[in-house]
């Protein structure tokens, strides 16, 4: 069974940039991605993966999700990613993240190695996989990578590797451009509905993938929106001053949270009647609406409340 997690916000940080893990930890962020692949030069690979075990074994996450992203199947390093970092520190770990995944078959490779690992070592505790849709051929084979293993969690948009693999111009990562401007529509549409669409027809959690700008707010909060609109749980950052905007976004609004709580009492208040038909406001409440009311109860009830 999933887990149920809260992610309405992933901080990236290098695994070679040891004070910048150390402040992630006590972010505001609703899980820890600490990468072993773009963020980090081939020749610091080796050693960034202590960090990451380091890291795992002696910092306090609090109740952050805590994962890392290994390197990408075509390369040399994803197999040393998960036996260096995993066999140290397995029992620690959360998620693993495979980025570019293009077919089952590498989510399957991913989930054998973490099996053999935990076996070897006595871990009980069996990690997750969180898999990156982000070039032509995830997109094609997305509703296999869904269902490709009982470990996977979530499915999330990689908007730059998957601007390169279709040849698609993009001037920076995630960011709205003079193409956004003359395609008549949201150009990643069809890539973005794909993945929520595989991810909820298989339970599993979706997240939009990261905004370069992390100094335009405006943007930022313009991505995130539109990302909640198709439907994502919640989004990639590479910046701490990005947190509280995906948070807030990505979380019901109190007139979302009072609505649904009306939803669910009028529905209660009709069965207890024997009536099998509820109404608020004068509209009828179907089936879909208590659906929509009950996803949206469960997600506030996943927030923790601030201190006063």
């Amino acid at each position: 069974m999933i887990p149920t997690r809260l992610e309405r916000s992933m901080l990236f940080v290098p695994a070679s940039r040891w004070p910048m893990i150390e402040k992630a930890a006590r972010s505001e962020a609703d899980a820890i991605c600490i990468d072993l692949e773009d963020a980090v030069s081939v020749d610091e690979k080796p050693a960034a993966r202590g960090n990451v075990a380091r890291a795992f074994r002696e910092l306090d996450f609090g109740s952050r999700i805590r994962m890392f992203r290994i390197n990408g199947l075509d390369t040399p390093f994803a197999y040393r990613d998960l036996i260096e970092v995993v066999e140290a520190a397995g029992d620690r770990i959360d998620l693993v993240m495979l980025p570019k995944a293009n077919s089952r078959q590498d989510v399957s490779f991913v989930e054998t190695m973490l099996a053999q690992i935990e076996a070897s070592r006595g871990f009980q505790r069996p990690i997750g996989i969180e898999a990156q849709i982000e070039t032509a051929a995830g997109f094609l084979d997305a509703r296999y990578i869904a269902r490709s293993s009982r470990r996977l969690e979530a499915l999330i948009f990689g908007p730059g590797d998957f601007a390169a693999s279709m040849q698609m111009p993009l001037r920076n990562i995630g960011e709205f451009d003079a193409y956004d401007d003359a395609y008549p529509g949201h150009r990643w549409h069809a890539v973005m509905q794909t993945i929520v669409a595989a991810a909820r027809a298989n339970g599993l959690r979706c997240l939009d993938g990261p905004y370069a700008g992390f100094k335009d707010a405006t943007g930022f909060e313009r991505s995130c929106r539109i990302a909640r609109a198709l439907g994502f749980d919640g989004k990639q950052c590479i910046h701490p001053a990005q947190l509280a905007a995906a948070n807030a976004i990505f979380s019901p609004a109190a007139e979302e949270v009072a609505h649904a709580q009306l939803v669910v009492a009028a529905c209660e208040r009709a069965a207890a009647e024997g009536r099998g038909a509820a109404s608020l406001d004068g509209k009828m409440i179907d089936a879909a609406n208590i659906r929509m009311a009950r996803f949206v109860l469960e997600k506030h009830r996943l927030i923790p409340e601030k201190p006063s």
